[in-house]
């Protein structure tokens, strides 16, 4: 069933098709979505912490480190590691969205439901799950694996000069959203570096582009502005965690600025966590997607 903040955002869009956002996404892991998830290397976990503050961070291991033992059953042969956000999180049930992308192919899927730590493992007992439009994904190639993160966690109330730097100049980034009762999702935002501005060292700005009209991450924060972000440095392993509230600017006059852009969205920054080496991995970029407004 559609929740209500999605009905809210897809009213205020002009999108009258009910049947799109939750109301068409089943519970049940495919075949084809099982096969796809053992072959990845990298997923992006969304889930809020003790504090209700939601974070995306990242799971990584080698193809077959994902499985889908059941029907409604999906494990990850890995927990956050040391300084991540959400290290330690999982020790009880929790709300937890996945994205798993792969991005030569820029294909990508997301699986919602409840997770718990079980040893070394995060199983993760599935509500929603769907696969998504390849729009915005740049393509990148694994490289190769890198020595394990150092867990050196760099924690702040602003962005400092370098960070405001590395995002003005990102071309991906990851969106986590939870609404207690609905539960968690983590979604991506793709575009040609720059689309993502940064105003001094609290706020940050990104254009809404035309998608699939699901609007679940929007949904999410018509409920609930709380927000995680996740800005990955793809050659050098070192990630990014920023929490804080996003809000979604409708004025068609000021989108109108913002190439491709059908509205904005203001986000205040009020934790920021930069874990050196954090992505125990290296990617090659390839190029970028050609849905990308200029």
């Amino acid at each position: 069933m559609l929740h209500r903040g999605e009905r809210a955002v897809q009213l205020r869009a002009g999108v009258t098709a009910g049947h799109r956002g939750s109301a068409a996404v089943g519970a049940a892991v495919p075949p084809v979505a099982a096969e796809f998830l053992s072959r990845q290397r990298l997923v992006v976990i969304a889930a809020a912490d003790g504090t209700g503050a939601p974070w995306a961070g990242a799971l990584t291991g080698p193809p077959g480190f994902i499985t889908a033992p059941g029907d409604r059953t999906v494990v990850a042969d890995g927990l956050p590691g040391a300084g991540d956000p959400l290290a330690g999180a999982f020790d009880t049930g929790r709300d937890i969205g996945i994205l798993a992308i792969e991005p030569s192919t820029r294909r990508r899927m997301r699986v919602n439901g409840r997770a718990r730590r079980e040893g070394a493992r995060l199983v993760v007992h599935t509500e929603q799950v769907y696969a998504n439009c390849p729009k915005y994904i740049q393509t990148r190639t694994y490289a190769d694996a890198a020595p394990a993160r150092s867990g050196t966690a760099r924690v702040t109330g602003e962005l400092t000069a370098d960070q405001r730097r590395w995002i003005a100049g990102a071309d991906t980034f990851f969106v986590a959203t939870r609404v207690a009762g609905l539960g968690a999702d983590a979604s991506h935002r793709g575009g040609n570096p720059g689309f993502v501005t940064v105003s001094g060292a609290r706020r940050l700005t990104w254009p809404d582009y035309r998608g699939n009209s699901m609007y679940m991450t929007l949904g999410n924060l018509e409920l609930e502005p709380r927000c995680g972000l996740l800005f990955l440095d793809w050659e050098s392993g070192h990630t990014l965690h920023l929490t804080g509230r996003a809000r979604v600017d409708w004025d068609p006059g000021r989108a109108a600025a913002v190439p491709g852009a059908q509205r904005l969205i203001d986000f205040d920054v009020e934790r920021v966590v930069q874990i050196t080496g954090g992505l125990p991995q290296r990617w090659s970029f390839g190029a970028y997607s050609r849905h990308n407004p200029a």
